[in-house]
């Protein structure tokens, strides 16, 4: 992009793709019991596009709990270097069937769950993105999903 272009649609879409991409980890956003935003770092494990992205936890953290109570849930993706960011709005799920746990089980992941991929404190989070916002070179564009 240059100085006074306008990005569309489609260049957004690729940008925030790119972004996602090369993001090792990710701010993702739970609500509390009393709808405060609570934010927490997470490894980016796994997506699908801009639409689906799973992640591991605890079942007994915190953050298990809050998307139970409400499934309403964000991501952000940045690059500090080149002021780019990208939100994503949308809906966590808490998986703890055998196929979710099997495809995303890692291989040091014993450290975390050390009952291996059957434990019971193993669960996958599963956010389906419903729109997005991405902010790059001075621009902020949103878009659906």
């Amino acid at each position: 992009m240059l100085g006074d272009e306008k990005m569309n649609n489609h260049e957004a879409i690729t940008i925030a793709q790119k972004l996602v991409a090369e993001s090792k980890s990710v701010l993702v956003g739970s609500n509390d019991e009393a709808g405060f935003p609570n934010i927490k770092a997470m490894f980016n494990l796994e997506h699908n596009g801009l639409k689906e992205f799973w992640f591991s936890t605890n079942t007994s953290s915190k953050r298990v709990a809050q998307f139970r109570n409400n499934s309403k849930a964000s991501l952000y993706f940045v690059d500090f270097n080149n002021f780019c960011g990208l939100l994503l709005i949308g809906t966590m799920e808490v998986l703890q069937d055998d196929a979710s746990r099997k495809r995303l089980w890692r291989e040091g992941f014993e450290m975390y769950y050390p009952q291996g991929v059957d434990d019971p404190d193993y669960s996958v989070l599963k956010f389906t993105a419903i729109r997005g916002n991405i902010y790059h070179q001075l621009q902020n564009i949103s878009f659906e999903l």
